[in-house]
């Protein structure tokens, strides 16, 4: 296990957000009743499902690769952005990862876990380094070339050619919410079987997709949707979830205004399930995920100003919130290399870090 990291640096990147962040004590949902990571998760959570051994040893790979392992905590890094936002927009910015080989050198220079990205990305270097980091192999992606831009997600290749390549996992997405979804759900379903069958583990980002969910807010980050979607993820028994981090609540409150029908949902939610704390949104996605059952990771999201003091926070939220890791991408490969190290560095100390504790 790395060494753990002092509380000062973390401090100085959440500045105004420290009291906030770091002192909050009374979460809505307590943490027992929480499955908490740790650096028995294996043995303890995944040990007791239905995964064979083989899903078990891969997964056990994530766990126990790059600054984090040992932890129970997951640092990856997902560039799968040269298809779900093109070439150019992704990679103009640093166009030394048109090559996919630097995205895994990052990803292994980084201390990460694991690298997730494309059936071409990772089997292009897959001899040079399928066996020296954890490849997490995306399945599906949203091509964003049809004109009009429609958003669907559509499969890229098969769970066999993962297997092939020696990946640890697959990944796939779910657009839920959106007209495409109850197809999407099928085919990444019996993905997710054949990839355990195979002894993969597999990783669902679970992202929401629908106009209608932007209103005087955007509730595609709201706690209450964001949490069904990852009820639904683990109900085709994703391993691990992906989710934005929540920014609001109330989606449901909202979609079923002027006398709409949406869903379902209890008022208890909002009352006795969460505050409007990001710690308690946050929380209440991983209640989602099997009371952490299965591992919470939430995306780093877009490049922008101010990177590190963001991806601090994000990584103070989920793991205090009892999530197990950060996915982040667009922050770290959008800059020189060693920048983009720094920053995943940055990141792992939060969870390398004794006195970031689960609220």
């Amino acid at each position: 296990m790395a060494t753990s990291v002092s509380l000062g640096k973390i401090e100085t990147y959440l500045g105004t957000k420290t009291d906030s962040l770091l002192g909050f004590k009374s979460p809505k949902i307590p943490k027992e009743r929480l499955n908490l990571p740790g650096p028995d998760f294996i043995d303890r959570v995944y040990a007791a499902s239905d995964r064979n051994v083989r899903v078990l040893t891969n997964l056990q790979r994530m766990f126990g690769n790059g600054r984090l392992r040992g932890t129970g905590y997951l640092s990856i890094l997902p560039v799968d952005q040269g298809i779900e936002h093109s070439g150019g927009a992704s990679f103009a910015k640093n166009p030394d990862y048109f090559d996919g080989e630097n995205i895994v050198k990052l990803a292994i220079e980084g201390g990460c876990n694991a690298v997730a990205s494309t059936f071409g990305v990772l089997g292009s270097v897959a001899r040079r380094y399928a066996h020296k980091i954890p490849f997490i192999v995306k399945l599906n992606h949203n091509e964003l070339l049809t004109f009009p831009n429609r958003f669907d997600q559509v499969l890229f290749g098969t769970v066999q050619q993962a297997y092939d390549m020696g990946a640890a996992a697959v990944g796939a997405t779910i657009y839920f919410g959106s007209d495409q979804s109850t197809r999407q759900i099928v085919e990444i379903s019996q993905a997710f079987a054949h990839a355990h069958e195979l002894g993969m583990g597999a990783v669902l980002w679970c992202y929401l997709r629908n106009s209608a969910f932007k209103k005087d807010k955007d509730y595609h980050l709201s706690a209450d949707l964001t949490g069904q979607a990852n009820h639904l993820g683990v109900t085709i028994e994703a391993d691990i979830i992906k989710q934005k981090l929540p920014e609001n609540n109330g989606g449901y409150l909202a979609l079923n205004s002027n006398g709409a029908s949406y869903g379902k949902f209890d008022k208890l939610i909002y009352t006795d399930l969460t505050s409007d704390h990001p710690i308690d949104l946050c929380r209440y996605q991983v209640a989602n995920c099997y009371m952490g059952r299965a591992g919470l990771i939430n995306s780093g999201g877009a490049s922008g100003a101010n990177d590190f003091e963001e991806a601090v926070a994000t990584a103070v939220i989920n793991k205090r919130a009892g999530g197990t890791g950060l996915i982040s991408g667009r922050k770290a490969f959008q800059r020189p290399l060693k920048e983009g190290v720094q920053l995943l560095n940055v990141i792992q100390d939060v969870y390398l870090s004794p006195e970031v504790t689960v609220a």
